[in-house]
């Protein structure tokens, strides 16, 4: 074996070893980490109930107006869908895949899953 195979085997090896220490860490921290994930739950969690207190007040004004939930439109910037809507209760929706959250107001608070 000549010096310069031995090299390249050397460099092949520390990119290895590299490579292994950097998935290693990944998994414990970023993005992808369970802390990462958990993070971007909570925060989506934090948005979702910040829009729903938002949308709470428009319909309101609309059960005052119309005397029922029903018929009520949100606009797409509220970033939440109104789900159900009768004379005395609502259901708002927020999130996407596992991140779905939803409140029956009025006067409820955010829950994990759709309405």
């Amino acid at each position: 074996m000549t010096l310069r195979s031995l090299g390249l085997i050397s460099l092949l090896i520390a990119l290895a070893i590299a490579g292994y220490l950097f998935m290693a860490q990944a998994k414990t921290v970023g993005p992808t980490s369970e802390a990462g994930q958990r993070a971007t739950e909570q925060a989506a969690a934090q948005v979702s109930a910040a829009n729903f207190q938002a949308a709470a007040p428009v319909l309101a004004a609309h059960q005052a107006q119309n005397g029922t939930y029903a018929g009520a439109v949100l606009p797409p910037s509220f970033g939440v869908a109104l789900v159900r809507a009768d004379a005395s209760s609502y259901c708002l929706q927020a999130g996407t895949g596992g991140a779905v959250l939803h409140v029956v107001g009025p006067g409820g608070t955010p829950v994990p899953g759709p309405c």
